[in-house]
């Protein structure tokens, strides 16, 4: 890693949490730690649904539901005495990881996947293989 800067793509299950375990383990095989920023995107609710809620309303389900999703991550983190920061983002997965990476400056993006294989996940059109697609720098996909 040039930038020394990590995304972990977080969305609260167990393939991600994986994500986290290589990371913390690659640690020390490296002079320096990483810079961990943890990303979770949770989806944008349908216009229907928000002209019914205030913005409050909707700005705390999202905060509460990613705070709960990046909780065992960064956990994990702590334990580990691992220094990092946590993301709530808003949107569509794959792009927002893609764009919170480049403003960041991360030099690498890791996931953890699903385990569908790779013609499923093609067709499924599944988070992984939009990120590969859309980054500009590596992807590390943990299973």
């Amino acid at each position: 890693m040039n930038n020394n800067t990590c995304l972990i793509a977080i969305d609260d299950s167990e393939p991600s949490l994986k994500a986290v375990d290589y990371i913390i383990g690659d640690v020390v095989n490296r002079s320096t730690a990483p810079k961990i920023c943890l990303v979770n995107v949770q989806p944008a609710l349908p216009s229907d649904v928000t002209r019914f809620i205030d913005a409050k309303t909707i700005a705390d389900f999202h905060r509460e539901a990613g705070d709960k999703a990046l909780t065992q991550a960064r956990q994990k983190l702590s334990d580990a005495g691992l220094a990092h920061s946590a993301h709530i983002l808003i949107g569509e997965t794959a792009p927002a990881l893609v764009e919170f990476a480049n403003a960041q400056g991360c030099d690498l993006i890791v996931m953890g996947v699903h385990g569908f294989g790779s013609v499923v996940g093609l067709f499924m059109g599944s988070v992984s293989v939009k990120v590969v697609r859309l980054a500009s720098v590596p992807v590390l996909l943990i299973k």
